[in-house]
């Protein structure tokens, strides 16, 4: 009986490992990641393998994960950076105490989370003599920058960049304050692509402007982006017109012609494509033109004249704004008509953000009815417009008044729509606007 009992609590002890393993390997493999993988390194410099030369490393395999390079002869491990999914880049400066050649072993090396993985490539024939590895400088240069524009900057949205220039050297390009040196591969002779996908805590505006550089041998040339990173189809708007169409304004030393811009949720204007036409001649030369606004000021003689306005913003979106207004001699100025002139400060002028005085004159004793409104933009995000003063102010004996305001939220780029009125018994009442811009 004894040895019976003793046979199975022998065999009860065998089975209990068994029985653990049983239940351990499963849950082992449900455990392990998929392998990563390294699929491709691609090697440039811009002065072969001599010392100060750049040597530019991109490696591509599984994304999110932890790239680095050995490069035998170089004491040191190199660094990649991941620029874009799946995409690992880093750059190295050959000293003079490195024993490298063309015969050296690279060895890349990629972990992703608690797997690694681990391969061998060599540099690329003829590397070392410069006359192969770095292209000719003679018309070193970029004939276009672009991106293809997303929807919407988000989280996990990819910016496609594109350089056409000399083919045979070496691209990247910079978002600065986002991302630096991002590599460029050339997919055609001459057309270089890259590609960044944004993060979820990249400070990137649709204006931000992009920098491509291209190099070849020692030297390089750099463009800016010239258009924004999103899609904008909604043209800009001109307005607070000055004369106002149909407007007679008396001649004096100097008439003011002058506008706003309001690409509200846009990428900005393009003030190279501003042209300012009055009565047929071409004034655009001699107009002071921003990316809020534009003047033109002369002595006009007495008169009609049509304005003809035309522009473009970033994006390549036109708008043109045609109207008419005239200019008449003093003499003819009909004198039941409250004159009504802002003195200070002067139209489309920059003001800090403690409160802004504004005076100006009309006839002794006449009401100004004063309104001022505040029409702030944060590009490509939202618009914001609020009435900071509603009120009426009396002008003294000799016809001068003022009335003062202050900035609620002095955001950068802020526009201050002043609208005033004058009226006096007996006489018809006079409409007068001022535009300001926060600094």
């Amino acid at each position: 009986m004894k040895t019976q009992l003793r046979n199975h609590i022998a065999a009860l002890f065998l089975l209990l490992p068994a029985a653990s393993v049983m239940l351990a390997v499963p849950a082992s493999a449900l455990a392990q990641p998929a392998q990563p993988e390294l699929r491709s390194l691609q090697v440039a410099t811009d002065d072969g393998l001599n010392a100060g030369a750049r040597l530019d490393f991109t490696v591509e395999g599984t994304p999110r994960g932890q790239a680095s390079l050995r490069l035998r002869g170089v004491p040191r491990n190199i660094v990649l950076k991941e620029t874009a999914r799946g995409v690992y880049t880093g750059s190295y400066t050959l000293r003079r105490q490195d024993r490298i050649s063309e015969s050296s072993a690279v060895r890349a090396t990629l972990k992703v989370r608690n797997r690694s993985v681990g391969a061998d490539y060599s540099l690329p024939a003829g590397i070392a003599n410069s006359s192969v590895a770095v292209a000719p400088t003679t018309g070193l240069k970029i004939d276009r920058f672009s991106v293809a524009p997303v929807d919407k900057l988000e989280p996990g949205a990819e910016l496609r960049f594109t350089v056409n220039g000399m083919p045979g050297g070496t691209a990247e390009f910079d978002i600065p304050g986002v991302v630096s040196n991002v590599p460029m591969r050339e997919v055609r002779p001459g057309v270089y692509e890259g590609a960044y996908t944004i993060r979820r805590l990249d400070n990137l505006a649709p204006s931000r402007p992009a920098v491509a550089t291209l190099r070849a041998g020692n030297r390089a040339v750099t463009s800016t982006l010239a258009q924004s990173l999103m899609v904008d189809a909604k043209p800009p708007v001109i307005r607070n017109l000055s004369p106002r169409d149909g407007e007679s304004v008396v001649r004096g030393a100097a008439t003011s012609v002058s506008g706003t811009f309001d690409d509200v949720g846009g990428v900005g204007m393009d003030t190279k494509s501003v042209r300012i036409l009055l009565a047929g001649r071409d004034v655009t030369a001699a107009s002071q033109i921003t990316a809020q606004f534009f003047t033109y000021r002369a002595d006009l003689p007495a008169g009609r004249y049509p304005v003809d306005v035309s522009a473009r913003d970033l994006a390549g979106n036109a708008v043109r704004q045609t109207w008419t207004f005239d200019v008449t001699a003093a003499a003819n100025a009909a004198p039941a008509t409250v004159l009504l002139q802002v003195t200070s400060p002067a139209a489309n002028a920059s003001v800090g953000s403690g409160p802004v005085a504004v005076s100006g004159r009309t006839a002794p004793g006449a009401a100004v009815d004063v309104k001022v409104s505040a029409v702030g933009t944060l590009a490509g995000l939202f618009g914001m417009n609020q009435d900071l003063l509603t009120q009426r102010v009396q002008a003294d004996g000799n016809g001068n008044f003022s009335f003062s305001f202050t900035p609620q939220l002095p955001l950068p780029g802020t526009r201050y729509e002043i609208s005033m009125t004058a009226g006096k018994d007996g006489m018809t009442a006079t409409e007068a606007k001022l535009v300001l811009f926060q600094k």
